[in-house]
C-alpha cells in the first residue's frame, strides 16, 4: 500500500515537471514591425529676375522643388519639378508656385513689378495759329436725310465744340449748311439754312455768343463727296464750321 502511494506521488511529480518544462519552452511571439517612415514634406522656391521691368519686357522665373509629384505655377500652368521660364506680364503680377507630394503641400511666390509707360506728352499748341487750333478742335455736326434737328449721337461733338469756343471767345466763325444731291436746288438751299441755324442755336444755348456766329447755306452746291452712295451722302449732310478771319 505504501509503495502504491509512492508510485502515485512520483507520477504526479513527473507530470508536473513535464508541464513546467513545457511552459518554459513556449515561444514568445515576435514584436510587430515598425511603422513605415513618414513621407518628407515638399520644399519649394521661386525667384524672378529681374523683379522690375518696363511694360513689354520679360522676366525669367526660376524654381526648385523636392519631394513633390505635382508642381504648377499660377498663370503659367503645370511645370517640371525644377526649371525656368520667361514671362511677359502686362501689369504687376505675383506668381505663386504650388508643390504637392505625399508629405503635403508647399508654396512659394515671386512678384514681377511692371512699370507703366509715362503718359504721352501733350502736343504743345502755343505755336499754332487760331485758325489751326480751330480746325483741330471744332468738329462738324451731321444730319439725317431731310432733317435739320441735331441727332442724339451728335450732342457730344456739339458740346465739345461749345466748350472750345467758350475757351476762345475771340474766334469768329461761320456755320455752313450742306445737303446731299437729292432734291431740288431751292429745297436744299432752304434745308441747308435750317441746318446751319440749328447748329448756331444749339451753340448759343450752350453759352457761345451769337454775335460771333454767322450762317450761310450752300444746299447741294458744294458737296464734300461726289459719289452717289449713302456713305457719301451722309458726309454731305452737315453743319460745317469755318474760321472767319
Amino acid at each position: 500500500m505504501k509503495q502504491l502511494k509512492l508510485r502515485c506521488f512520483a507520477l504526479v511529480f513527473a507530470l508536473g515537471a513535464i508541464l513546467v518544462l513545457g511552459a518554459c519552452h513556449k515561444k514568445t511571439p515576435p514584436p510587430p514591425p515598425p511603422p513605415p517612415p513618414a513621407a518628407s514634406a515638399p520644399t519649394a522656391s521661386l525667384t524672378a529676375n529681374p523683379e522690375t521691368i518696363d511694360r513689354g519686357q520679360s522676366s525669367t522665373l526660376t524654381w526648385q522643388t523636392a519631394n513633390a509629384t505635382d508642381v504648377s505655377i499660377e498663370g503659367v500652368g503645370a511645370v517640371q519639378a525644377s526649371g525656368s521660364q520667361s514671362v511677359t506680364p502686362t501689369e504687376s503680377t505675383t506668381y505663386t508656385l504650388s508643390a504637392h507630394g505625399p508629405g503635403g503641400t508647399q508654396s512659394a511666390t515671386a512678384r514681377v513689378t511692371v512699370n507703366a509707360p509715362p503718359p504721352p506728352t501733350p502736343t504743345p499748341q502755343t505755336n499754332l495759329t487760331e485758325e489751326q487750333m480751330f480746325a483741330q478742335n471744332v468738329k462738324d455736326i451731321y444730319f439725317d436725310y431731310d432733317k435739320a434737328d441735331i441727332r442724339p449721337d451728335q450732342q457730344a461733338s456739339l458740346q465739345a465744340d461749345a466748350a472750345f469756343l467758350q475757351q476762345h471767345p475771340t474766334m469768329p466763325l461761320t456755320i455752313e449748311g450742306h445737303c446731299d444731291e437729292r432734291g431740288s436746288t431751292e429745297y436744299n438751299l432752304a434745308l441747308g439754312d435750317n441746318r446751319a441755324s440749328a447748329v448756331k442755336n444749339a451753340l448759343a444755348a450752350a453759352g457761345v455768343s451769337g454775335d460771333r456766329m454767322k450762317t450761310v447755306s450752300y444746299g447741294k452746291e458744294k458737296p464734300f463727296c461726289t459719289e452717289s452712295t449713302e456713305a457719301c451722302w451722309q458726309q454731305n449732310r452737315r453743319g460745317h464750321f469755318v474760321y472767319s478771319k
